[in-house]
C-alpha cells in the first residue's frame, strides 16, 4: 500500500492548500506493517510532531504538517485507501465482551431460580422438624405448618417465574448496545452476532458502496 499526498489531482490523498506541493509525501506500509512517511521533494517540507523529516516511521495517531499551515493526522490519510483495519480490530473486543455478557446473564439468572424454587421446599423441611421436635399436638405449631405447606411452594413458583421474566429483558438491553458497537467502522452497519475471526476472513465490509478494509493485505 502506498499513498502519495499532494495538491495535484492524481494524488491519492489531494490536498487543497497554496503550501503544499503538487507532489509533496507518501505514506507506504512495509512488509512488517509499519508505516514510513517520505517527504517527495516538497517546497515548504515535512513535519511530524512539528520535527521536519525526509523519511519516518509513523503510527496512525501522529500527526504531520505538510509546509507552514496544512496539518492532519496519519489516521486520515489511511481513510483515503479505505483501510479501517485498526477499527476493525477494536470490535474483536466488543464481540468477545458481548458473549461473556450474554452468557453470565443466562447462568447467574439460572442460578437464582433454582434457589427460589427449591428454597420454599427446604423451609418446609425445617418446619416439619420444628413440629417434630416440639410434638404434633401444639395447635400452633400445627397451623403454621400447614400455612408455609401450603404457601411456600407457590411464593417459590411465583419468585422463580419473576426471576425468569428478567432475562429476555436483561439480554434484549444487551443486545441493544451490541446493536451500536459492532457495526462495520467505516459505514455502521450492524455486522449481526458473526463471530469476529469469521468477519475478518471476509476481509472487507460486503456493503458493496462501503468495501472498507478490514485487513491490510
Amino acid at each position: 500500500m502506498s499513498i502519495r499526498i499532494g495538491k495535484a489531482d492524481d494524488n491519492d490523498y489531494v490536498v487543497d492548500d497554496p503550501h503544499v506541493s503538487r507532489h509533496h509525501a507518501r505514506i507506504t506500509r512495509v512488509e512488517d506493517g509499519g508505516l514510513l512517511l517520505e517527504d517527495l521533494g516538497s517546497t515548504n517540507g515535512t513535519f511530524v510532531n512539528d520535527v521536519q523529516i525526509m523519511r519516518k516511521y509513523v503510527l496512525p495517531t501522529d500527526r504531520i504538517r505538510l509546509g507552514d499551515t496544512c496539518s492532519l493526522l496519519v489516521s486520515e490519510v489511511l481513510k483515503s485507501d479505505n483501510d479501517y483495519s485498526e477499527e476493525f480490530a477494536a470490535l474483536r473486543d466488543v464481540y468477545d465482551d458481548y458473549v461473556k455478557a450474554k452468557v453470565k446473564i443466562q447462568s447467574s439468572n439460572q442460578f437464582k431460580i433454582r434457589i427460589f424454587q427449591s428454597l420454599p421446599f427446604a423451609l418446609l423441611g425445617v418446619v416439619g422438624v420444628v413440629v417434630g421436635f416440639f410434638g404434633k399436638g401444639n395447635p400452633v405449631l400445627f397451623a403454621a405448618s400447614l400455612i408455609v405447606t401450603v404457601c411456600a411452594p407457590t411464593i417459590g413458583i411465583y419468585l422463580g417465574a419473576k426471576q425468569s421474566a428478567k432475562i429476555p429483558r436483561q439480554l434484549q438491553e444487551l443486545a441493544n448496545r451490541f446493536k451500536i458497537d459492532y457495526v462495520c467502522p467505516k459505514c455502521g452497519t450492524f455486522l449481526g452476532e458473526i463471530p469476529w475471526e469469521s468477519l475478518r476472513n471476509r476481509k472487507r465490509c460486503p456493503v458493496s458502496s462501503c468495501k472498507a478494509k478490514w485487513v491490510r493485505e
